[in-house]
């Protein structure tokens, strides 16, 4: 595979003689196809790699510095090829201590085959991860070539500050119904009959009501854990959509909502659909309660076949699924046309009304899990327009 850049074969002028590749029949020591060598085979540039790839021969000088490298490090690949590695490559761990010097990869335990990936700085202090390999002939022969893979930070630091930011989140919305709880709690316990019972029940329905939001709270945690391990589990049976649909707006209309603020459309026959009930009822819910709590006027739910689309990844006149969409819309302001594409991510928020800001990313979770997929846009009455579509027919292993 050839692995050189055209800095890499800038290397040929640093060798002794200054000649380029050796004429046929020569005996290089080095096999084809390796950084260093005489590569003859087809296979991916160095360049085309999307992380850094650097590479020294058996000297310590380096052969190899690929494109991302150049733009990871900062250094231009010519002033790099036919360096020592340790001038090249200069590396300090996060204590000040040269890492090439450190680690001694030339003459250090022979059984050693590389460093596993770390933080490590460049020069200016700029944070790169790092992981090496030790090629060698034998297990215990001499180092041939030392290959290093260089990457980025920001892709983990994304991570990491996302995780915080969830922590944080979960940390201020778990504080405030818990100390209701302990407070409520601690005052009927303490004076349980200086309260009248309707006191008492008032305390309690809030003790109750309390204990439900942590309860939530803890779902759409496990939910956001499972989706990003892709380990949510689907457990399929027959759903009536329209049925479902109504039995949410009924829930809303208990709770205070008046019934003419809910307009149900189901068109035409729907096809069977399999699905997780649960998880279609909280889908549903989550974009209901969005609309009555951030939008205005009616919210029109309509319930209708989709066009069949293609199976993914087939031929376009392949095989169709059969699909059922959703579409909840409401008259209320919408959502900005800059916001659109943030909706379905962690913590967006689309007022300042309340709420985790976690609904919509699980809702999206769910809905691909069942191989569906879900969209937002501008209702015609102005407001937001929800619609997601679910693959319908019996599940395989039924069929």
């Amino acid at each position: 595979m050839d692995v050189r850049t055209s800095g890499a074969r800038a290397a040929e002028a640093h060798a002794p003689g200054g000649h380029g590749r050796p004429s046929a029949g020569e005996d290089t020591g080095e096999d084809p196809g390796v950084p260093g060598g005489v590569p003859d085979a087809l296979g991916p540039h160095p360049d085309e790699l999307p992380d850094g790839l650097v590479v020294a021969d058996e000297t310590g000088l380096v052969t190899c510095f690929n494109a991302a490298a150049a733009r990871i490090t900062a250094t231009d690949p010519a002033d790099a090829i036919g360096r020592r590695l340790e001038v090249a490559l200069p590396l300090e761990d996060l204590d000040g201590r040269r890492w090439w010097a450190l680690t001694d990869p030339y003459g250090g335990l022979a059984i050693r085959a590389g460093q596993p990936e770390r933080n490590l700085l460049l020069p200016g202090g700029r944070e790169v991860l790092v992981s090496a390999r030790y090629v060698r002939e034998r297990p215990t022969g001499p180092v041939r070539r030392v290959v290093v893979c260089l990457r980025g930070t920001e892709a983990r630091r994304r991570t990491e500050r996302s995780h915080a930011e969830l922590i944080a989140t979960v940390a201020h919305e778990l504080r405030s119904p818990l100390t209701s709880v302990k407070g409520f709690t601690a005052t009927l316990l303490a004076k349980w009959e200086r309260f009248t019972d309707d006191q008492k029940r008032l305390m309690l329905e809030t003790v109750d009501a309390d204990a439900n939001r942590v309860t939530r709270l803890i779902a759409e945690l496990l939910d956001i854990s499972r989706i990003d391990s892709g380990r949510l589990e689907v457990r399929r049976q027959p759903v009536d959509l329209a049925a479902a649909v109504r039995r949410h707006v009924q829930a809303l209309t208990a709770a205070g909502h008046t019934a003419e603020r809910f307009l149900i459309r189901v068109r035409g026959p729907l096809p069977r659909l399999w699905a997780d009930p649960d998880k279609i009822d909280q889908v549903l819910g989550n974009l209901l309660e969005n609309a009555v709590r951030h939008g205005e006027g009616t919210v029109t739910i309509d319930i209708a076949p989709a066009p069949a689309k293609p199976v993914a990844e087939g031929p376009t006149d392949g095989p169709t699924v059969e699909r059922t969409a959703v579409t909840v819309s409401d008259e209320g302001p919408g959502i900005p046309e800059e916001s659109m594409s943030r909706v379905f991510t962690r913590f967006w928020r689309g007022s300042k009304r309340g709420g985790t800001g976690l609904g919509l990313y699980i809702v999206k979770g769910i809905v691909e899990a069942h191989g569906g997929a879900i969209t937002v846009d501008r209702a015609r009455g102005g407001g937001a327009e929800f619609r997601f579509t679910l693959p319908v027919g019996t599940p395989a292993y039924l069929a």
